[in-house]
């Protein structure tokens, strides 16, 4: 299962939906995109949270994806198709789908622009 920023926000703030994520870190191998890293970071300063620490977690319950030239085209594939259906869409998530896709993982998130995708659980 890769997890994507805001299943990891929901953990990180302990609510119902982070019961879930929690769940499946019990269950299954999970990763997580490096980007994720990077929005995690934005969130965790806007909320005072101590960002070693969170990414420290991530790097402890999660494999880590690294970006490379698979994983790059086909996020600017996906990019460009993803903003037909969805006009705000963003680069970092077609990232995520991009290194769900190339590892064969169902993307776990709580973001509503995933709703329509197949290999998704929404929180």
């Amino acid at each position: 299962m890769l997890l994507d920023t805001s299943a990891w926000i929901e953990f990180f703030i302990g609510s119902a939906k982070g019961k879930r994520v929690k769940e499946v870190l019990d269950e299954a191998d999970c990763y997580t995109s490096i980007v994720s890293l990077a929005e995690v970071t934005n969130w965790a300063l806007k909320e005072n949270k101590e960002v070693p620490y969170l990414i420290n977690i991530i790097k402890h319950l999660s494999n880590v994806i690294e970006l490379d030239e698979d994983i790059t085209v086909l996020a600017g594939k996906l990019n460009f198709e993803r903003k037909k259906i969805i006009k705000k869409w963003g680069m970092l998530d077609s990232f995520i789908l991009a290194s769900g896709s190339i590892y064969g993982l169902k993307i776990l998130t709580k973001d509503s622009d995933f709703r329509d995708l197949p290999d998704v659980e929404r929180l």
